[in-house]
C-alpha cells in the first residue's frame, strides 16, 4: 500500500557528444523538468546530474515520499552504497548528492530499463533525428 502512495520521480541525463554540453530531465507527475545550463562534462556527470536534479525536484513538489529511477545502473549503484565511486568526480557527485539526500531521502533509488524511462524518452524528444 505505502508503494502507491510514492511519486515516482525518472531521471536521465547525456551530452552530445561525450564529452560535451549536458542536459538532464527529470519527469513527475507527467511533467518533464529539463536543464540545460549544467555546463559541459561526460555523459557519467550527466547521469550523477541528473540523479541530483531528480532529487531536487522531489524535495521542492513537497510529496512526503518518492522513488527515483533511472536507467544508469553504475550511478544508482553508486548511490545506494553498492559500488565505490568510478573516479574522483563520481565521488564528489556522491557527497553532493547524500548531502542533499539529508534532508529528505528517497524512499528508493531503483534502475529501470532505458525505454521505460519517461526521463530519457523528454531528451530524445528535444533531438529529432
Amino acid at each position: 500500500m505505502a508503494d502507491r502512495k510514492r511519486i515516482k520521480v525518472y531521471f536521465d541525463g547525456g551530452c552530445r557528444p561525450n564529452p560535451g554540453p549536458i542536459e538532464v530531465a527529470a519527469v513527475m507527475r507527467g511533467v518533464a523538468n529539463v536543464r540545460a545550463d549544467l555546463g559541459s562534462g561526460t555523459n557519467c556527470d550527466a547521469e550523477w546530474l541528473a540523479l541530483i536534479h531528480a532529487l531536487e525536484v522531489a524535495q521542492a513538489s513537497g510529496a512526503p515520499a518518492f522513488d527515483l529511477l533511472g536507467d544508469s545502473r553504475s550511478v544508482i549503484d553508486q548511490a545506494q552504497g553498492k559500488a565505490r565511486p568510478a573516479s574522483p568526480a563520481d565521488q564528489a557527485h556522491l557527497q553532493r548528492f547524500e548531502k542533499l539526500a539529508e534532508a529528505q531521502p528517497p524512499a528508493r533509488i531503483r534502475w529501470i530499463k532505458r525505454e521505460q524511462n519517461l526521463a530519457g524518452i523528454a531528451l530524445n524528444a528535444r533531438h529529432p533525428r
